[in-house]
């Protein structure tokens, strides 16, 4: 008799990932946590006037840094918000299902990006 090719993991194995999931995200979030909190603080500097050169260069700096840190906390939201996402496909029981092939994503793929709804194949071919 042929095993028949499975297309839903475990309750153990997304019990796995979502302890996985929980990790990323609670790291994303104190992340995301710690960058807000330093750009409200740059945003609460520069209150003395004293118009000289290196201030203005200095606040060129600060807001190059703060441009920064303002992208990189939009690209941590969206990450947790993916995260988010794919802990609701667990409850839901389609996590780890490819949303191209419906084949499921293999585990190795799932650990290194636990939010991802494809295969390697059909990211691949969607990209082409």
């Amino acid at each position: 008799m042929m095993q028949e090719e499975k297309t839903r993991y475990s309750s153990e194995e997304l019990k796995e990932f979502e302890e996985l999931i929980r990790g990323k995200l609670e790291a994303t979030m104190n992340e995301l946590n710690y960058i807000k909190g330093g750009l409200s603080k740059k945003n609460d500097s520069g209150t003395d006037n004293t118009a000289s050169t290196a201030k203005s260069i200095e606040d060129g700096a600060d807001a190059s840094e703060r441009e920064n840190l303002s992208q990189l906390a939009a690209r941590l939201q969206k990450y947790s918000i993916q995260l988010e996402n794919a802990l609701v496909r667990i409850k839901n029981g389609t996590y780890g299902v490819c949303i191209d092939t419906g084949k499921l994503i293999p585990k190795e793929r799932l650990r290194i990006v636990p939010h991802t709804q494809q295969t390697i194949e059909a990211k691949l071919k969607r990209a082409s």
